[in-house]
């Protein structure tokens, strides 16, 4: 497991890992979580991401993608709280119940 993601997982409970996201699902919506890594300015240095994919509940009752937003703060802490509000906002639930 990638390490920003396990973190992230201690943060948010009810998430569930699928051996390359977590993914957090309800009846309407579907949020998955994943780690990448992108090059930066200063040469031969990596920056963690975290992508943030969210899907709603379509009319064929399947979960169709939709916005995504990817997040580079290092901060754990600071991480999982945008991260916490961005899908609330996006989808009205509170994630960590």
């Amino acid at each position: 497991m990638k390490e920003r993601l396990r973190i992230l997982r201690d943060y948010f409970p009810t998430a569930i890992y699928t051996g390359k996201a977590l993914v957090f699902i309800s009846e309407d919506s579907r949020v998955e979580l994943t780690e990448h890594s992108r090059g930066s300015l200063a040469e031969g240095e990596t920056v963690s991401v975290i992508r943030v994919r969210l899907f709603a509940k379509g009319e064929s009752g399947e979960f169709e993608p939709g916005h995504f937003e990817d997040f580079e703060l290092a901060e754990i802490s600071d991480l999982a709280a945008e991260i916490e509000k961005f899908v609330q906002f996006a989808v009205g639930k509170n994630i960590k119940e």
